[in-house]
């Protein structure tokens, strides 16, 4: 089944402004998708007890599923299902643990809906057993690993792959939050795992690229990240963007998680006119009028 092919109908795939013309594939198991195209939306499903937004709405099996069916209605193209909260000083979750949040997901999700599916987990244990229950995108938040067990899970299962930049763990990462130039060495560091990834046999069609929006940064490196994203949609790779109701938004305004859907809005559109070619939300339906109406615009700026 073509990804690309049997979601072209949500939008046109005219070139974005900032993006780049040029043909770009993502490969992802059994889905293919073709940039330009209209901006993918990736839809958040953490079955989790204490993530910072939906931590416990979503926990049992069935909540969960019901979730994301209603996700792709209102117009996800992929859903990331993940059972282990990486919010700044969260704490780990044992593998048979995580385990045993997401497989029914994971499986009754990959029975019902048509739409790619991404396991949000830092385990290649658990990574293994997503991609064999219907997964076809792992989303690593811990890229900047050193073992390669990880990777030949993607390698050996033709998953897409997304490439996060990070430092320390969830337990350490702000206090690591040190940068003299946060844009170029998250670039370097982008650049780099690329040439890592390849090596460990992972194709470049198969490799997603994110900058990792708090995983490691202040507030005011959130900022810069976001300023300069087209220096990270030239590198060739489909760039996936989170920001969705992110802390650093609170405090610019000084709001909790269900008041940050304006800024969240602002981030995506803004991504969009950068070339951003993915986006993870929570909000869908929100995000998905707030960027196609950016996208029209943007097709007929003179």
């Amino acid at each position: 089944m073509c990804g690309g092919g049997s979601l072209a109908g949500r939008g046109s795939a005219t070139p974005r402004a900032g993006g780049t013309s040029a043909t770009m594939i993502l490969r992802a198991r059994q889905f293919e998708f073709r940039f330009p195209r209209p901006t993918l939306l990736m839809g958040i499903i953490n079955v989790t007890p204490d993530s910072f937004f939906d931590g416990g709405r979503f926990l049992g099996p069935d909540a969960a599923v019901e979730h994301g069916l209603r996700l792709v209605q209102e117009g996800a193209d992929i859903i990331d299902v993940g059972g282990e909260s990486t919010r700044p000083g969260a704490e780990p979750v044992e593998e048979a643990e995580e385990i045993s949040r997401v497989m029914p997901v994971m499986r009754e999700l990959a029975r019902r809906v048509k739409v790619p599916i991404s396991i949000d987990t830092m385990k290649p244990g658990v990574a293994r057993q997503a991609v064999d229950a219907g997964a076809s995108i792992i989303n690593d938040v811990a890229a900047h690993r050193q073992g390669d067990e990880m990777w030949r899970v993607v390698s050996e299962s033709g998953a897409g792959y997304v490439c996060m930049h990070a430092r320390g763990t969830p337990q350490t990462m702000q206090s690591e939050a040190s940068y003299g130039d946060v844009v170029g060495e998250v670039e370097g560091f982008l650049r780099e795992r690329m040439g890592t990834l390849t090596g460990a046999g992972i194709g470049q069609d198969q490799i997603i690229l994110d900058v990792g929006i708090g995983f490691g940064k202040t507030a005011e490196h959130n900022l810069q990240l976001l300023g300069g994203m087209r220096r990270f949609t030239k590198l060739g790779r489909p760039v996936l963007l989170g920001v969705s109701r992110k802390s650093f938004l609170g405090k610019m305004f000084g709001t909790e998680c269900d008041t940050r859907l304006g800024g969240s809005l602002a981030c995506a559109c803004l991504a969009v006119e950068a070339g951003v070619q993915i986006l993870r939300v929570h909000d869908v339906a929100e995000t998905r009028q707030a960027v196609r109406t950016t996208e029209a615009v943007l097709s007929n700026r003179v």
